[in-house]
């Protein structure tokens, strides 16, 4: 019992040291968790964020209106400005690199509704997630710390208090991901706050993978084809633009093909414009998007 103890005082006083830092995003019904890296600064996760303004609920119970300074929605980040009023930050150390077995201590704000605080180990590193737009998110780190809904974007810290992730995912059956907290996050996190949002292209298409895709087609007695199903286009994106319509099927970009989201979103990640195969029906054509 001793050692039992011995942790819950760990815990206790982490919540003591840390829980100051932890806020809550959004209302009581749609929202998350952040956590505060500095004077008037808040660290959440995109995914937390409905509009361009956002309510932030202090540990203590304050209220205060912050607005977003930079958004990286394909990463799951986002830095708020709101006034914190000498609310103690979490520090970005150089620190800790998360390790499989290592304890973990998981801080939530959740909707604003008061600080929450649970324990948990590090049950696997360099995990990826797909983020709020479909693109793939490596370097996570797996926990079983127990997360209330609405604790996305809180942190998870060692048994020093010391920040090892941004909370961002539920797995299922008990495990958790969180985005790492090292060299690259704080590269991330500081040019965020300098107002620096990643400009990455995108087609503006919601896409089905290849494997509904071939049961769409043969559902309608059309061949089999691999690629991604076209399952929504945005108006005057560079998609609609280029004339790609719901219901085609992207075969290939500049004639290699499309097996699933990544390689359409390596594609994207060059420059210039795209050569898009695509098969409507039972044609097949090309179609130059200036994304």
């Amino acid at each position: 019992m001793t050692a039992l103890a011995d942790l819950g005082r760990e815990i206790g006083d982490i919540a003591e040291r840390v829980g100051p830092s932890v806020v809550g995003i959004g209302n009581r019904w749609r929202g998350g968790s952040g956590v505060i890296i500095g004077e008037n600064r808040i660290l959440t996760n995109a995914h937390n964020l409905h509009g361009d303004e956002v309510t932030i609920t202090f540990a203590d119970g304050r209220s205060a209106d912050a607005t977003v300074v930079g958004v990286d929605a394909d990463g799951d980040l986002a830095v708020l400005e709101a006034a914190t009023e000498g609310a103690a930050a979490l520090e970005l150390e150089d620190g800790e690199t998360a390790g499989v077995g290592g304890p973990v201590v998981a801080l939530g704000n959740p909707n604003g509704h008061g600080p929450r605080v649970t324990f948990g180990f590090v049950s696997g590193t360099g995990r990826s997630f797909r983020g709020p737009r479909g693109r793939r998110v490596a370097g996570a780190v797996e926990h079983t710390a127990p997360l209330m809904p609405g604790s996305s974007g809180g942190p998870i810290v060692d048994l020093d208090g010391r920040l090892l992730g941004i909370n961002t995912n539920r797995l299922g059956n008990g495990f958790y991901l969180a985005i790492a907290a090292d060299a690259a996050l704080r590269d991330r996190i500081t040019a965020l706050g300098r107002g620096e949002s990643p400009k990455r292209r995108r087609l503006g298409v919601g896409l089905a993978p290849s494997h509904v895709a071939r049961q769409l087609r043969r559902s309608v007695g059309l061949p089999e084809r691999d690629g991604l199903l076209v399952r929504e286009v945005d108006d005057d994106s560079p998609a609609a633009k280029a004339g790609i319509a719901e219901g085609d099927l992207l075969v290939a970009v500049g004639g290699k093909p499309i097996g699933s989201a990544d390689d359409l979103f390596e594609a994207l990640a060059g420059e210039g414009a795209l050569e898009i195969t695509l098969v409507r029906g039972t044609d097949e054509r090309t179609v130059t998007v200036e994304a």
